[in-house]
């Protein structure tokens, strides 16, 4: 039993002697001058500590510090650059009797930074690192001036620095706050309830660290909190991060993110790592809904960066959205050449509903980043995806615009000014794409094959080439748009061949007035982006040849036949129904466009029973139009479904077509009518006079004399 007491018993009075000859021999605060003094010398900052540095015994060994202040230097707003309430260190105590003190952790509590730009760009941290750079002069004057026999009755601060081996294993930060104010630019950061744990540290072990921290920047609250297990090797260079976790939230007026996760299994580099990414929240009137996953690499290097297999699947609701809610998923790689400043995009397939794309990308960083692409898709159908197709309400469009426009006029409001759009972020651009959509719908015309191409460099995008295949034909384009200055300016090229007119009108205006073949070459120009300044200053041509088709809504031969009866006082068989169309086996025609009026002169339709040469204009600005189509009748206008009127052939009928392009109205000119059936039976007339003079005169007509007698008397009868 004494035994025991005794193997007990001397470890006790060992600890109880060792406390004691640490009280008795160690003072705490001779290292209180020395990190005063160091301080000064190494920042330039006045440094002051509350009352002594004490022993603490309570949870453990250690080294207490009590309110500790590091002022500011003069003409900045806060007192002090560094305040702490307290500190704390824990020590192992025998080390201590050999000048060794290992730190077993650290704890700061109550830290408080206050970090200050001024307006004209000084900071309270230029001190720093001004000291520092003047230390080395600092340093040669003093040894210029310095006694040749110090005194050595006490050892120098530096010497009594470098008499003690000190070691760190662990920090604890509890109750920090950050505050960045920044008058040059206006901007105000504070970060608050500030805490950092890393416990059970030592060299090539695990170990865990958690954080916290709260923050707000002007109108931008914002918070987070992690945790995240460590491994850092001797060499303090290499080390291995798992089960990394970071929750963060932010709000402001527009937005509020409840949760944005990040989750790491584990962090090495030249290593796949498993990645989760979740965010929640509503911003921009959107509620947010999204989750990634992906495996990352980091090389030792960090010059280059990895998102392999990259999912994605989120879901967007709000009302601006073309369709709601958004379903967008993704699969992809993603990499960052950090040396080369070069992001790279595979991607395997893109789906926003039911779009879909594939294709990869690069962006080059630099002034102006230089953007790849080359993306495709098997089908678009713009009308679904932007709601174009849905039913529109029972309400008349018109009525609702009336209604709107008389509002604004009560209220004495003036209508609001159109305003060139702003361009100036093409300025910006060098971007170069190729897009191919195997079938393509907008506007509900249907295309197949697109391809295009186009650039845009420093504010001039290229449409370089546009071709697809359209209704049983095809189309090719090219255009620019130029906006280095402002109202922008562009061309526009096109070749459409072979496409049937009829199902193409259908589909785009519910219009069938027109069939046929259609090969339509377009060549115009303009500035100004605006409804207005578009058609007010389009200029250019646009020539038109269809075959083989007709004009629908109006029979030119039953409107000619109809007339010519009620002129003839015959009686008009109303009740005969007759197809309105107009057949034809040619048409053509060159626009031309000029402020807002598109005028022509050489309108053409052929047939084998009508000729017609028309001209006139049409205002696209208030869709209007006004032409005169001269028709000639060649043939017999059975073959239009009606009765023969032989006796119009070669007669020239001008039908004028004008009011609304919505409402077209026509009506034949009669007195140009009149005068060329007048000529005509005048003509007529006159040879039937002189055949019947010849056959009465018989020879003699050869005669000079009876000859010139005779012209003289038909002259007489019909002038």
């Amino acid at each position: 039993m004494k035994k025991i007491l005794l193997i007990i018993g001397i470890p006790v009075v060992v600890i109880v002697l060792a406390i004691a000859a640490l009280l008795l021999f160690v003072n705490p605060n001779q290292f209180k001058p020395l990190i005063v003094e160091q301080t000064k010398k190494q920042t330039g900052m006045d440094l002051i500590i509350d009352g002594d540095i004490s022993w603490q015994f309570f949870p453990s060994l250690g080294l207490s510090l009590g309110k500790t202040e590091l002022k500011n230097p003069a003409g900045f707003k806060n007192e002090n650059l560094l305040k702490i309430e307290g500190i704390g260190v824990d020590v192992s105590v025998m080390p201590m009797f050999s000048k060794e003190l290992y730190i077993g952790n650290v704890s700061l509590d109550g830290a408080e930074i206050y970090l200050e730009t001024k307006k004209d760009g000084s900071s309270n941290l230029d001190a720093l690192t001004q000291t520092n750079k003047a230390e080395p002069t600092e340093s040669t004057d003093s040894s210029k001036t310095a006694s040749p026999n110090p005194p050595t009755s006490e050892p120098a601060p530096s010497e009594a620095q470098n008499s003690w081996t000190i070691n760190l294993a662990g920090v604890s930060v509890t109750n920090a706050s950050l505050e960045i104010q920044d008058d040059s630019t206006g901007s105000y950061t504070k970060l608050y309830d500030v805490g950092l744990t890393v416990s059970e540290f030592a060299f090539a072990q695990w170990t865990t660290v958690t954080f916290a921290a709260k923050g707000k920047n002007n109108q931008q609250n914002f918070a987070t909190e992690g945790q995240a297990e460590l491994k850092l090797m001797q060499d303090l260079a290499t080390y291995e991060l798992r089960n990394i976790v970071l929750d963060s939230s932010f709000s402001d007026p527009s937005t509020k993110i409840s949760s944005a996760k990040v989750e790491l299994n584990t962090f090495a580099f030249d290593t796949d790592n498993s990645l989760s990414v979740s965010v929640k929240g509503r911003s921009a009137d959107l509620d947010i809904d999204l989750k990634l996953t992906s495996d990352l690499m980091v090389d030792k290097e960090i010059s280059q960066i990895r998102l392999k297999n990259m999912d994605l699947n989120s879901t967007f609701v709000g009302d601006s959205l073309p369709q709601s809610p958004m379903k967008i998923t993704a699969k992809s790689d993603f990499g960052f050449d950090i040396k080369q400043s070069l992001i790279s995009l595979d991607l395997e397939k893109l789906n926003l509903n039911a779009l879909q794309f594939d294709g990869n990308s690069t962006v080059k960083l630099s002034d102006i980043p230089q953007i790849r692409f080359d993306l495709h898709s098997p089908n678009i159908d713009l009308d679904e995806f932007l709601g174009l197709n849905k039913s529109q309400p029972a309400e008349d469009k018109s009525t609702k615009e009336s209604e709107a426009s008389t509002a604004s006029t009560s209220n004495g409001a003036k209508p609001q000014k159109e305003v060139e759009p702003d361009l100036s972020a093409l300025n910006n651009l060098d971007v170069k794409g190729k897009i191919t959509i195997d079938n393509f719908k907008a506007s509900n015309a249907k295309m197949q094959a697109v391809v295009t191409s186009f650039t845009v460099n420093r504010g001039v995008a290229d449409l370089n080439s546009f071709s697809s295949k359209l209704y049983q034909g095809s189309i090719n384009a090219s255009a620019q748009l130029d906006a280095r200055k402002s109202p922008a300016s562009y061309w526009a090229k096109k070749q459409i061949k072979g496409v049937k007119v009829q199902p193409l009108l259908k589909d785009v205006a519910e219009n069938d007035m027109l069939e046929g073949t259609g090969n339509i070459d377009v060549n115009v120009k303009g500035k100004s982006l605006t409804p207005t300044g578009i058609k007010q200053n389009l200029a250019g041509t646009i020539k038109i040849n269809f075959a083989d088709g007709a004009v629908n809504g109006i029979n030119v031969a039953q409107l000619i036949r109809v007339n010519y009866a009620k002129i003839k006082g015959q009686k008009v068989d109303e009740s005969e129904e007759e197809e309105k169309k107009t057949d034809f086996s040619a048409m053509k025609a060159t626009l031309n466009l000029n402020k807002g009026v598109m005028t022509t002169n050489d309108l053409t339709i052929s047939s084998p029973l009508l000729r017609i040469r028309g001209e006139g204009n049409a205002n696209y600005i208030n869709e209007t139009m006004d032409l005169l189509l001269d028709t000639s009748i060649v043939g017999s206008l059975k073959g239009q479904g009606g009765k023969d009127i032989n006796d119009l052939k070669d007669i020239t009928i001008p039908v004028r077509v004008y009011n609304k392009w919505a409402e077209p109205k026509y009506k034949i000119e009669f007195d140009q009518l009149w005068k060329q059936l007048e000529s005509q039976k005048k003509k007529e007339l006159e040879e039937k006079a002189e055949k019947e003079l010849n056959r009465v005169l018989g020879d003699k007509v050869k005669d000079g004399k009876t000859k010139e007698l005779a012209d003289k008397l038909l002259k007489g009868l019909f002038n």
